[in-house]
């Protein structure tokens, strides 16, 4: 079986783009903390946003999907779920509000990950959930003309409950000890669950709820306000790009896990800046249209309804269309499209 031994990242030397990253991310999460202070209770809106996103977002990466209207009945739990897919979804969420509500009381632990995943099918009869695989999985893509081509092949079955166990104490060991950056130990930890695979269904979310576990326990909320799934399923053919890219040699111990941290650590820095964004334009006690305005200002290219009330959560759907037709007819936006393919552009 392959090795895991966490001390080795220490030895590693990293380039300044992944420092540079690194001291970003410290810099704005501990900006961050003062918003929180200043205004803790303005930020409910963004909490209630980033989870209908998350959880829309991380379930149709993997083809997982439902309306926009049942999505948000289902985060809020005001209907029950009317097909397998509402089903997997209602069991993101649940587990979603476990780690938003628990995190600290969460272990990184074999055991722990193995009883979230029986919660992510707890409304299915799911004979399989909570535990690893028990047939060989692959990584592939099927293409138009029907044929498969396999990627990767990731643990045996027979090896990943063992596996499972060492990455877990491989990061509690570094981080316990302070031996590794959490911001590098979290990456390469998702990027081993993600090579090791070790379940029939539900990889995929697992390692993204997994990442806001982990980002949590080591004092970095962004993702309780702003969506790192959203994030990813935006680029979700550069996320399994670079995936693709570090697997290469992960059995032999030869692989670049560089090109994944430095995909994960954009993203997460991308959240922070998004945040940073949405305090300012929320912070300010603007009338309706003000702050329509400026939240239009931060936009560069074509952005939608959707786009702006991410960034005016306080405002209700109503008044940021009346903002925007009001901006219109200004002549300061430009509206294209039609229906749910509507769209805005600045012009002054």
């Amino acid at each position: 079986m392959r090795d895991f031994n966490y001390s080795k990242i220490k030895e590693q030397k990293w380039d300044s783009e992944v420092l540079s990253l690194i001291a970003a991310i410290y810099k704005y999460a501990g900006k961050q903390e003062l918003y929180l202070k200043q205004r803790p209770d303005e930020l409910g809106k963004l909490v209630e946003i980033a989870k209908i996103q998350s959880t829309e977002s991380s379930n149709a990466i993997e083809g997982i999907v439902t309306t926009n209207t049942r999505i948000k009945q289902l985060v809020e739990e005001s209907t029950t779920p009317k097909s397998s897919d509402e089903e997997e979804i209602a069991g993101y969420r649940d587990v979603l509000n476990i780690i938003h509500e628990s995190f600290d009381a969460i272990p990184i632990t074999k055991n722990y990950i193995l009883q979230l995943h029986k919660i992510l099918y707890s409304h299915m009869n799911n004979p399989i959930a909570g535990q690893t695989k028990t047939v060989q999985n692959y990584i592939s893509a099927t293409y138009p003309d029907g044929h498969t081509e396999v990627f990767f092949t990731p643990m045996a079955p027979f090896e990943t409950p063992e596996a499972l166990e060492k990455i877990c104490e491989e990061y509690n060991r570094v981080i316990g000890n302070l031996e590794v950056e959490p911001l590098i130990a979290i990456p390469v930890f998702i990027y081993d669950f993600l090579c090791i695979h070790p379940f029939n269904d539900g990889n995929g979310r697992m390692s993204r709820l997994l990442t806001t576990l982990l980002l949590y326990r080591s004092g970095f909320y962004v993702g309780k306000y702003i969506s790192l799934e959203a994030k990813i399923a935006k680029n979700k053919d550069l996320y399994y790009e670079v995936l693709g890219k570090a697997q290469n040699g992960w059995h032999e111990g030869e692989e670049d896990v560089v090109p994944f941290i430095k995909y994960l650590l954009g993203t997460i820095l991308a959240a922070y800046k998004d945040f940073e964004d949405r305090f300012e334009i929320i912070g300010e006690k603007l009338p309706a249209l003000e702050m329509v305005r400026k939240a239009t200002k931060n936009k560069i290219g074509k952005f939608s309804k959707q786009d702006i009330r991410e960034l005016c959560p306080s405002l209700s759907i109503s008044s940021i269309e009346g903002s925007l037709r009001t901006l219109v007819k200004e002549g300061e936006l430009m509206r294209g499209g039609s229906g749910k393919a509507t769209y805005y552009v600045r012009l002054m």
